[in-house]
């Protein structure tokens, strides 16, 4: 199981993406825009830098919903892969054998 605290800094990553994501958005438009004036576009590059860094979107780091950890993480499930051989051993996964040979 992984630390609470990183698990909720996560949550909270993920609470400012979505809460600035409009607006990051507008102003990356801004930015790169070559019809724009050069000062417009510096200016939307300097907005863009006073937003918080956890508003990025490049710092969420996918975790597993039950555990928390971080690597072997299954996008489609959205479970680790330790989580998903325990459902799976347990039956709670449909369609999923555990396999011994």
């Amino acid at each position: 199981m992984a630390k609470k605290a990183m698990i909720e800094r996560e949550k909270k990553r993920e609470k400012l993406v979505a809460q600035y994501a409009e607006k990051r958005a507008a102003l990356k438009e801004i930015a790169s825009d070559e019809s724009r004036p050069m000062e417009e576009r510096f200016k939307a590059r300097l907005k863009l830098a006073k937003l918080p860094r956890n508003s990025s979107a490049t710092r969420l780091h996918n975790r597993c919903q039950l555990t928390g950890r971080p690597h072997a993480y299954y996008r489609k499930l959205k479970v680790s892969r330790i989580a998903l051989r325990e459902l799976g051993s347990n039956g709670q996964i449909p369609g999923m054998v555990k396999s011994s040979w």
